[in-house]
């Protein structure tokens, strides 16, 4: 198939990979973050790092928007589902994040909350329109990829008047993150590591296209790739990443020019601005309270906006104290460095959010071995973990 087979070469992914540990100085390291999970899960799914010599270190980041949504945004939607007789609607992997009281919203819908899993914002307006005398609110979670969607049923239900639809919205930005990782004061409790690059997101980069990352580059020196999600993409925007700090570079290039311009989808930008605007600051699960860093419906549209509807307040909640879902998000230690990785936190039972999603550090590491000469001990034979 054009633009998939192509760029899972074996072949070309060593030869790559030869020409990596040539450029790479032996003499000094280099780590780079693959702030996206599609990344994190196609470099441990094709062996990526098997590819690279020793002194070229990926790091994870928090680009797995259900890894980074904090527990109680979750508590809200259950609290919608559970207390006020909503039908919510959300993504598949949404179902699974735990949240308080050893619930996700998966338990909640056992517990007979009408919870329902939906493939897009249209699917959740279409059963607002079967259950006209419903209250039906979909709990839109991404960054910019899965956003421009949201905005057009928020803009086509107040056209429609679709009156008992609403949205809660807890759609998050990439730069924000980028600079919260490197800026924040929670480095200091967490500890942090060095940052020669970045491999930029691909889906979020054709959205609003590369020039954003422009004044970030300049701004913290630090190199930005955009690649695609195969393999061979990755691998070449390590290359380029490289090539850039062996030449004292620290500039935006497009691997992905096959996907992703300059400028982006104007169309969808002017959507999106059309709808939402930024919230002052939003909490992330694992980055703590990040400025600037997220969306909410703009005023004209507020008939749609779930949080002034049911008059919901957001109440932080805390992590389980086991889990390193934190320190793993801003890249500070791998999976394998918590002590329940593999043994009570699994993908089946997850207890931290990087284990849900198939994009989550976590669950990557343990469905296809990234660091292989950790052994995976069975659930069975392991303590139980208390929050």
């Amino acid at each position: 198939m054009k633009y998939i087979d192509e760029f899972r070469d074996g072949d070309l992914a060593r030869q790559i990979g030869a020409r990596i540990a040539a450029e790479a100085h032996p003499d000094r390291s280099y780590s780079f973050m693959e702030f996206c999970g599609g990344h994190t899960h196609a470099i441990s799914r094709y062996g990526v790092l098997e590819l690279l010599p020793p002194n070229v270190r990926m790091i994870h980041g928090p680009g797995c928007p259900v890894c980074v949504l904090p527990i109680g945004r979750i508590d809200l939607a259950i609290r919608l589902a559970l207390e006020r007789g909503a039908i919510v609607c959300t993504y598949g992997d949404t179902m699974r994040v735990p949240a308080s009281d050893s619930l996700s919203l998966i338990k909640a819908k056992a517990r007979g909350g009408d919870i329902r899993m939906v493939y897009s914002a249209a699917d959740a307006m279409a059963i607002a329109r079967a259950n006209p005398q419903r209250e039906v609110v979909f709990f839109a979670i991404g960054f910019e990829t899965t956003t421009p969607p949201t905005a057009l049923a928020i803009r086509d239900a107040a056209r429609e008047g679709l009156s008992n639809f609403s949205v809660l919205c807890c759609h998050v930005l990439t730069p924000s993150a980028i600079t919260h990782i490197l800026e924040s004061p929670e480095v200091r409790q967490l500890g942090t590591v060095p940052i020669d690059g970045f491999i930029g997101p691909a889906h979020v980069s054709i959205v609003f296209g590369s020039a954003p990352y422009d004044h970030f580059a300049e701004e913290y020196r630090k190199p930005v790739v955009i690649a695609g999600f195969e393999p061979l993409d990755v691998m070449q925007a390590i290359l380029m990443l490289v090539r850039q700090v062996n030449e004292g570079r620290a500039h935006v290039e497009n691997e992905f020019t096959r996907a992703v311009t300059p400028e982006g989808n104007l169309k969808a930008q002017a959507l999106v601005s059309e709808v939402f605007e930024l919230r002052p600051s939003f909490e992330w699960r694992g980055l703590g309270e990040v400025p600037y860093s997220a969306l909410k419906i703009r005023e004209t549209f507020a008939a749609f906006d779930a949080e002034r509807r049911f008059d919901l307040s957001y109440t932080p909640v805390a992590d389980n104290k086991a889990c390193e879902c934190g320190a793993i998000l801003r890249g500070v230690k791998k999976p394998t460095d918590c002590k329940i990785f593999g043994t009570v936190c699994t993908p089946e039972n997850p207890v931290g959010s990087c284990m849900v999603s198939s994009e989550g550090a976590c669950a990557a590491h343990y469905t296809y071995g990234r660091f292989r000469d950790i052994p995976i001990v069975p659930a069975a034979a392991t303590e139980e973990v208390t929050p």
